[in-house]
């Protein structure tokens, strides 16, 4: 943190304390006034001409912060040169415009520390606190300050209770304002059963410790003599004046590369002393005692390091570790909540994808129940289909029963016929007997003329019932072949349904081959018995061609009854 910096903490609690209305603007006249005190304690030339025409009385109204800072970069803090002026004197002024409107004590006298003790810890805060505004310095570095104090007096600090009281408050966490850092050590909670002059020791080691000045006895290089010098510590120089306001300054001793410290021994009636040795001239000093002897050394160490570091203050430096180190601890807090967020985020997406995995066994649960459900329905379908197959064939065999129970019927009927064309055949051979004896007849044919034709009378009535019964074999050869031709389309059709049901049950059940052979052998049979009757209608047919009686010869006399000429004469000359 440069100068600047430092002065711009110190001039916004004082801009912020003119800020009567918490508007963010102050009047010009205010403004006029702070500038002009602020040209005084910073030593700068006063420039009353651009303060009055920066400033001068217009219709503009009150100036806002950024409005103020091109006139304060431009005309004072450009102009400031460290060293020139008392940095003290500038924070008093500050503390001054500020504490009356925001530092508020007991007003019973009870306050812990003291008004130039609370100055003092407003100094360490600027010091320590954040480069944001409105400033506040976080709780590593509350906690840092406190323990400098507590160390000082030689008291160990609650941490547990100062990070209880940080959490209760509404802002603890982000850090605290000064003033709320002020009422802290003012409750007395942290610093309770200690005296108020102890206290203030306390923060002024540490405020010197911090701003690094404080009283040495330095021995004179001419007269050699012991004298006592306000010192004041820098990374290029270490300073000393007559007193601590430090108006008149005494000398300064360059510090560089060079330069070491050395402790040396008690002599000349001094003890803790110790010297600075530069390429020029060594430096002997005293110190009030041993602890400060060792803080004196170790920061005039640590200042020729950070000089060779080209770095400015030991506790800039560490301030500025701290903060790195606050840094990374927020990288890694946040590193760690990314990493916790992103392992939640992975159990949530495994929680999910089990969720996930449990719906999909859930589904595949409720897909095997339905699978099962729908094997079993065509399971059920498929014992059906056999059962209606079975009763199919059984259908199948009772129709094959009975055409075979009709077969037997039609091969009785066929031995019917055949009966009744061996009748006819035994006829045929009667009738060619009488045809003989119609040849041995003739000679007889006159004398029986009169039986002739009662004979032929009967014989009229003879031929007429022939006719008449060939007309009857006509009418059931012609019925015999209807019945044959229904029964043939009737086995076609049952022939087809058998088939189609083979074709099913083969579907169905390949290991019905047993059944399908049955039935092929039945189909065999069938087939067979088809040829059978297709062979007895062949025979049937040529059979029941009607017969004439002479068919076997020729008459010589002609016509169809010629032939009975003979009988009548034998039976003619028989009756005379």
């Amino acid at each position: 943190m440069d100068l600047r910096a430092e002065l711009l903490k110190s001039i916004w609690y004082a801009f912020t304390a003119l800020d009567v209305e918490k508007s963010g603007k102050v009047s010009k006249s205010q403004l006029k006034v702070l500038s002009h005190n602020l040209y005084t304690v910073l030593c700068i030339p006063h420039d009353p001409v651009a303060l009055e025409e920066h400033f001068r009385d217009d219709d503009d109204g009150p100036v806002s912060s950024q409005g103020y800072m091109p006139y304060l970069n431009k005309y004072i803090l450009d102009k400031v040169e460290e060293g020139a002026f008392v940095k003290e004197n500038f924070d008093e002024l500050c503390w001054t415009l500020t504490a009356k409107k925001n530092y508020k004590p007991d007003r019973n006298g009870n306050s812990v520390v003291s008004h130039q003790d609370a100055f003092k810890l407003w100094c360490l805060f600027n010091f320590l606190s954040e480069d944001k505004y409105p400033l506040v310095m976080v709780p590593d570095e509350v906690e840092y300050l406190l323990k400098k104090i507590c160390t000082a007096m030689n008291v160990e600090l609650n941490s547990c209770e100062l990070e209880d009281y940080l959490s209760q408050e509404p802002q603890g966490q982000g850090g605290l304002t000064v003033w709320q850092f002020l009422d802290m050590v003012n409750s007395g909670r942290f610093l309770r059963g200690i005296e108020q002059e102890a206290i203030s020791m306390a923060v002024e080691e540490v405020y010197q410790e911090v701003i690094e000045d404080g009283y040495l006895w330095k021995k004179g290089q001419l007269r050699r003599n012991w004298s006592e010098r306000w010192f004041m510590l820098k990374p290029s120089a270490l300073s000393y004046y007559m007193s601590e306001e430090r108006k008149e300054k005494k000398g300064s001793i360059t510090l560089d590369k060079n330069c070491c410290v050395e402790v040396l021994p008690d002599r000349d009636g001094k003890r803790c002393m110790f010297c600075v040795k530069t390429s020029s001239r060594t430096y002997e000093m005293s110190a009030s005692d041993t602890r400060q002897r060792q803080e004196w050394t170790l920061a005039i160490q640590t200042a020729i390091r950070l000089q060779a570091e080209g770095k400015k203050s030991l506790h800039k430096d560490l301030k500025q570790k701290r903060r790195e180190q606050r840094e990374q601890r927020e990288q890694r807090k946040a590193a760690k909540e990314e990493e916790t967020q992103r392992l939640k985020q992975l159990q949530e997406e495994k929680e999910r994808k089990l969720q996930e995995l449990e719906l999909l066994k859930e589904a595949q649960r409720q897909a095997e129940i339905l699978l099962q459900e729908e094997e079993q329905r065509r399971r059920q379908q498929h014992e059906e289909m056999q059962r209606t197959l079975e009763i199919q064939l059984q259908e199948a065999e009772q129709a094959r029963a009975s055409m075979q129970a009709e077969m037997v019927l039609k091969e009785a009927e066929a031995e019917r016929q055949r009966k009744r064309i061996l009748e006819l055949e035994d006829m045929q051979e009667r009738l060619q007997e009488a045809l003989q004896q119609e040849v041995k007849a003739r000679q007889d044919e006159e004398a029986v003329r009169y039986a002739q034709a009662r004979l032929l009378a009967e014989e009229e009535e003879k031929l007429k019932q022939l006719m008449k019964l060939k007309e009857e074999q006509e009418e059931y050869i012609i019925r015999t072949q209807r019945e044959k031709q229904v029964l043939k389309q009737e086995m076609e059709s049952k022939n087809k349904c058998l088939e189609e049901a083979q074709k099913q049950l083969e579907e169905v059940r390949v290991n019905r081959q047993r059944v399908d052979q049955d039935v092929m052998v039945a189909q065999r049979k069938l087939r067979q018995a088809s040829t059978n009757v297709k062979h007895w209608n062949v025979q049937m047919n040529r059979l029941m061609h009607p017969i004439g009686p002479g068919d076997k010869r020729t008459n010589v006399s002609g016509g169809v009854f010629g032939g009975y000429q003979p009988l009548l004469s034998r039976r003619d000359s028989s009756l005379k």
